[in-house]
């Protein structure tokens, strides 16, 4: 079996302000009605592929869940990096998670933000590498470098493996060029992006990984020994996971392995690392402007327009981008998108909470969304998915008053029980526990307003929860 590997950490910078720390960018939906992360894990279903291994942070971890089971997927386990580690890492855990399963396995490490367009070619790129693979080879996967992009690392092949027609041994990595270098790479010709996503046999890599990077590996296999099981979620040693280096399996294995392979494929491959990506992967208008939401364009051109909240209109300008949402306004013009990650870094050194969380923020029972805020209340819209409670929990200084919009709330308040209905509400005084519960099988909607002297969200203390925060 191929044990396909979905990384699905993230700082959320390069595509703020829709992709934040709080909600990063493989959990948006950006190029189709699903996310770059239940595309990647559709990307990967049957055809000799187990349920994906997914590795994620702690704060992620109910957004995995939640994205899995809606496309109908059960991963094979749902792993917690307790600090970012980089792909190295990831891909030991993976490789050690695997071999529990299987001794013979095969592992395929994949980004969750990724796009490819040409599923049957990705398809036919891994069966291809797979027989690589299996004569001892750790495989990658490269896209024909068309233009001098600084942002990705570049593979100059060798010979041809003997007996697997269309794979390369890898002459050379190149890490991340600048400009002038990435020019003379294209000019020549023969160099491919190194895409990122690499197949291997468990027992190839971590022969490798003990050889070269053997701290690793121990520091891996330790994280995983005293590891913990958390509802559907392992959790690794955090002690033992960060006295891990932190290292890409680029730098770590390939650029100094003997083994490695490519496979050079055309699966129309975009990394979205930036808006300007964005705007080259989408459906162009015939100004070759790429239009996402509530947009007005009027002379406008070679542009990417992007609203998740109010209209945005534009007049007379070309070559820019311009994303809009609820709560902040990006512009810049699109040869300088990549410079994103750079502001927002500013803006956390300025303590702009902007930087790192939206207006709506999501929790494993649903999401709130702040309305409006001032000294002594805070107004929030909140949602309950169906069959899905808040904690038994009480405050010690706020109160708040909840009024049902639209749905069926259960409330337990001190030792009653009892509904709510459409346009009726009910009163949490401080210190009361409480907790709220939709029974039903449409997501329930109200409004709570809190009153009091503090209204941070670390004034939760619960009691009895069923997501393990407690």
């Amino acid at each position: 079996m191929i044990y396909p590997t979905i990384l699905c950490g993230g700082s959320g910078t390069r595509l703020w302000p829709l992709s934040r720390q709080s909600y990063p960018k493989q959990f948006l939906c950006l190029t189709s009605e699903n996310s770059l992360l239940q595309e990647t894990a559709l990307r990967v279903v049957g055809g000799g592929f187990s349920a994906p291994i997914l590795l994620c942070n702690h704060e992620h971890r109910f957004l995995v869940s939640e994205q899995m089971q809606r496309v109908g997927i059960s991963p094979t386990a749902v792993c917690l990096e307790p600090v970012p580690r980089s792909t190295a890492p990831a891909a030991a855990i993976a490789a050690l998670l695997a071999q529990e399963k299987d001794e013979e396995a095969t592992v395929l490490l994949l980004p969750s933000d990724h796009a490819i367009g040409d599923l049957t070619s990705f398809t036919s790129a891994v069966q291809l590498g797979l027989q690589a693979a299996k004569k001892g080879k750790l495989v990658t996967f490269g896209i024909a470098a068309t233009k001098p992009e600084t942002g990705y690392g570049y593979i100059r092949p060798a010979d041809e493996i003997e007996g697997v027609m269309g794979v390369r041994s890898v002459q050379q990595f190149v890490e991340k060029p600048g400009a002038v270098v990435a020019e003379k790479m294209v000019s020549e010709g023969g160099y491919y992006w190194n895409s990122g996503i690499f197949l291997f046999q468990v027992s190839t890599y971590l022969e490798e990984l003990s050889r070269l990077e053997p701290y690793i590996l121990s520091a891996c296999k330790d994280a995983i020994k005293k590891s913990e099981r958390d509802l559907d979620f392992l959790r690794l040693d955090y002690r033992a996971y960060e006295a891990c280096a932190s290292v890409s399996i680029d730098v770590a294995v390939m650029e100094k392995t003997g083994r490695a392979a490519v496979v050079p494929t055309n699966m129309d491959w975009c990394d979205l690392g930036g808006w300007a990506a964005l705007w080259e992967a989408g459906s162009k208008d015939d100004n070759n402007n790429v239009l996402k939401g509530n947009i007005v364009a009027q002379d406008v051109s070679g542009s990417y327009l992007h609203s998740a909240g109010p209209m945005l209109a534009a007049i007379g300008v070309e070559n820019i981008v311009v994303v809009a949402d609820q709560d902040t306004v990006l512009v810049a013009p699109k040869n300088r998108s990549r410079e994103v990650k750079d502001l927002v870094e500013c803006l956390k050194k300025k303590g702009r909470p902007e930087s790192s969380t939206h207006l709506r923020v999501f929790r494993p029972w649903g999401w709130y969304q702040k309305i409006d805020v001032g000294e002594g209340f805070q107004v929030k819209r909140i949602c309950v998915n169906p069959g899905k409670r808040l904690s038994m929990q009480y405050h010690n200084r706020r109160a708040e008053h909840w009024i049902v919009v639209n749905g069926v709330a259960t409330v337990t308040r001190g030792e009653q029980t009892f509904p709510l209905i459409a346009n009726q509400s009910t009163y949490i005084p401080i210190g009361e526990k409480h907790r709220l519960e939709n029974h039903g099988d449409k997501p329930l909607y109200f409004i709570e307003v809190q009153t009091g002297d503090y209204l941070g969200e670390d004034d939760i203390v619960r009691l009895d929860d069923d997501f393990g925060r407690n």
